[in-house]
């Protein structure tokens, strides 16, 4: 038998940013002890996965070795490293461990699915210590935009692996824990070398070194004693620290504050409760600020990515639960657009516009800044862990790339490793050594349904071609009775001859049905097949397009 190895494998979060799952190893191959390390989601468009609420990895792989789980290991609350624990612990049924913060939002997750709660541990930051079959995990407070973020120290036999996850160096993080280089210098030397280090890469294309969350809040303030009208502000409704930035500018300001959003209120209410922030400013319920006059208010509102049904976009068209912008309000873009949102931002945008309120974005950091480390304090990172062996994850293939590239010039053996790549961490660089399918998994309505399954690719298929049902009555002796009949859906009712489109393609199917071959008639495939080709060809005359054809054969059997 060969000998124990040490093993990296990421199932997502890596050539892609969101939807991370990772996961490591240790033991003799194909029989490694495994640790998860978190289970996020990803957010569906309509050009890619229409219809679609959520998308997830695909655990395929670690269900079919469930028995080999150990554990699974949350890092931080955020919807792409936690949204999908509850979807997808069914299949994995290994204990969940978090800190409490995180804990508390883990927890919501497993209730809203119907899993059981008490799968979720608590754990105290490091020294504290989980013990998980080969390995000894720790977790290691620092600065995020979410309360409680944490790094990850994973002991195994084999050495000490570091797991960034998502960070930034901060010492005034407003709330939550600072960046302490002291402490991640005494990790890269209690314990020899770290051996690997997967490192999250987000922002390795920007150039200019991260600035603190406490930057924010004079800037805000100024803007905020600014106005006359009401002030309205969105960001990232996690980001529990630039929610009490802006609260505190508004309350500086003499205003009253109230939340719009679930999601904002949960994510506040579980840091209050957790202890997490004490002092957050008093908020009034939607109902009670409705009587509230507009110059002595501030809503901070869910929507920042253009969220359709968030409170940013409903107060875009119009009242929203007794409030309404109108000209010389101001709204507040506290967030950075996120890569792909573009044109729902911009939506709200022109429509508030329209209305003639006053929009301002993050203008260059005035407003906003980045819950990830950019690249001088990557490298900064790097030399404070001196690893052995540098992996970038959590990012797009060009961040990986561009990331390795970093590490590479500085001496580091590293590796491209993306999603569904198993590689070796036992020698003195990363090898890979299998390859896993590793595709993506929707939550459509309250069901789970896997990339290849065909919902995603048929509903986008019928969204650009239209689709076309045909139903075909075939009596008892096997011959048509009546004429064919069509229905239409997503396609113009007339074509260029002037005639019903529906209408022609009955006529088509009429036609050829009166001289159709018995064996055509008798043979369902068959029928299907020429069925599909007479309406597709009329189609194509009538309209230039050839639209998805569903055909339904009704047999009539002799009594």
């Amino acid at each position: 038998m060969s000998e124990d190895r040490l093993i990296y494998m990421p199932l997502g979060g890596a050539g892609e940013i969101g939807m991370n799952c990772y996961v490591y190893g240790y033991g003799k191959p194909g029989q490694e002890r495994l640790i998860v390390v978190d289970l996020g989601v990803t957010f569906p468009d309509m050009d890619t996965s229409p219809g679609v609420d959520l998308i997830m990895a695909d655990v395929e792989w670690l269900a079919q070795n469930r028995d080999r789980i150990e554990a699974i290991f949350i890092t931080h609350a955020h919807e792409d490293h936690v949204g999908a624990l509850g979807h997808l612990w069914p299949r994995l049924k290994a204990p969940v461990y978090a800190r409490v913060f995180t804990g508390a939002i883990a927890a919501d997750k497993m209730t809203e699915a119907g899993q059981p709660v008490d799968a979720v541990h608590i754990v105290g930051p490091r020294p504290a210590v989980t013990q998980a079959g080969p390995f000894q995990v720790q977790f290691v407070p620092l600065s995020h935009s979410i309360p409680e973020s944490a790094a990850l120290v994973i002991d195994t036999p084999a050495g000490r692996i570091v797991h960034s996850g998502d960070f930034k160096l901060d010492g005034t993080p407003v709330v939550g824990e600072p960046f302490d280089p002291r402490e991640w210098l005494k990790i890269a030397k209690e314990k020899g070398r770290v051996r690997a280090m997967t490192c999250d890469s987000t922002n390795i294309f920007s150039p200019n070194p991260g600035r603190s969350e406490a930057t924010l809040a004079q800037p805000i303030t100024e803007l905020v004693m600014g106005q006359k009208g009401l002030v309205v502000a969105t960001t990232f409704a996690s980001n529990v620290a630039r929610l009490k930035t802006l609260a505190d500018a508004g309350r500086a300001a003499g205003r009253s504050i109230c939340l719009l959003g679930r999601a904002m209120n949960r994510m506040v209410t579980a840091a209050k409760q957790t202890g997490v922030v004490t002092d957050f400013p008093p908020t009034l319920t939607p109902e009670d600020a409705a009587d509230v006059a507009d110059a002595d208010l501030m809503l901070i509102v869910t929507g920042s990515q253009g969220e359709r049904r968030a409170a940013a976009a409903q107060l875009s068209r119009g009242k929203y639960l007794g409030h309404e912008l109108k000209a010389g309000d101001l709204f507040l873009f506290s967030s950075k657009i996120i890569p792909g949102n573009e044109r729902d931002v911009f939506r709200i945008w022109n429509a508030l516009s329209e209305k003639g309120v006053h929009v301002i974005d993050d203008h260059n950091g005035t407003y906003h800044v980045s819950g990830h480390a950019n690249r001088p304090d990557l490298e900064a990172v790097h030399e404070l862990v001196s690893p052995q062996m540098l992996i970038p994850m959590h990012g797009e293939h060009r961040h990986l790339t561009e990331h390795a590239a970093v590490a590479a010039a500085k001496g580091l053996a590293t590796a491209i490793v993306t999603n569904g790549t198993m590689v070796s961490l036992s020698g003195d660089k990363p090898v890979v050594v299998e390859h896993v399918e590793a595709g993506r998994t929707y939550l459509d309505g309250t069901v789970l349904i896997g990339a290849f399954d065909g919902v995603v690719r048929d509903r986008i298929r019928m969204a650009l071609n239209g689709l076309v049902l045909v139903t075909l009555i075939i009596d008892e002796e096997g011959e048509p009775l009546g004429d064919a009949w069509v229905e239409i859906m997503g396609l113009p009712e007339k074509g260029k001859s002037g005639r019903g489109l529906a209408d022609e393609m009955e006529h088509d199917l009429t036609d050829y049905l009166k001289t159709a071959p018995q064996k055509v008639v008798a043979d369902d495939d068959k029928l299907d097949e020429q069925v599909k080709r007479i309406v597709r060809q009329a189609a194509m005359d009538e309209i230039g397009k050839k639209p998805e054809v569903m055909v339904v054969v009704s047999r009539l059997m002799a009594e």
